[in-house]
This record gives structure tokens, sequence and C-alpha cells, in this order.
């Protein structure tokens, strides 16, 4: 099992600056690429960002330029800079990590809330 807690979320004007944190542990050895997804009310569920391993980035078109995300491995954690925040930003947020084997199989964090308003 692999267990992914975020952290980070909270309250943030339009403009604003928010940096999120997922922490792994468990099974790390079964997990390769990790990422970001989000849920805002009504809507569905989207990638943000998503980094492999080996440091191989991509991005939803709608945070490029706006968000950065990053990994350490030898912490087993994954990071989400977002920067000029927008209110449609706001949304659930939510770690995910892929199973290295089983076809299909993600991990998920619970979630941490992020509202941007003013």
């Amino acid at each position: 099992q692999v267990q992914l807690v975020e952290s980070g979320g909270g309250l943030v004007q339009p403009g604003g600056s928010l940096r999120l944190s997922c922490a792994a542990s468990g099974s790390i050895s079964s997990i390769n690429t990790m990422g970001w997804y989000r849920q805002a009310p009504g809507k569905q569920r989207e990638l943000v960002a998503t980094i492999t391993s080996g440091g191989s980035i991509n991005y939803a078109d709608s945070v490029k330029g706006r968000f950065t995300i990053s990994r350490d491995n030898f912490k087993n954690t994954v990071s989400l800079q977002m920067n000029s925040l927008k209110p449609e930003d706001t949304a659930v947020y939510y770690c995910t990590a892929v199973h290295k084997v089983v076809r299909g199989y993600n991990y998920w964090g619970q979630g941490t809330q992020v509202t941007v308003s003013s």
C-alpha cells in the first residue's frame, strides 16, 4: 500500500500564491509518476501536472507558466507551487501516484482545498 497526504491548501486572493505538498509513504517502490489533479464544484476531475521519477514534467494548458511541479525522490514528496492564482483555480487538489506494474491503478490522497477569492 501507498499512502499520500497533501498539505498547504487554503484561502488566497487572486494573484496570490500557494504551495502544495504531498508526502508518500508505504510501498514507495511500487510507484513511479506522481502528480496533481483538481476537481472544482460541478466539474470533472482534471489533470494539473505530472512528474516522473526522472523529472519529466507535463502541465495542463490552463496552468502553464503559473504552476511549477517538483519532486524530491529521496524524501518521496511532490510539490506544486501555484503563482498568479485565479478564481477558476478554486478546487480540491489531489495528489496521485501511478502504480509501476498494475495497469490503470493510481493511489490518491484525500485532497486539500484551494480557494481563490477576494
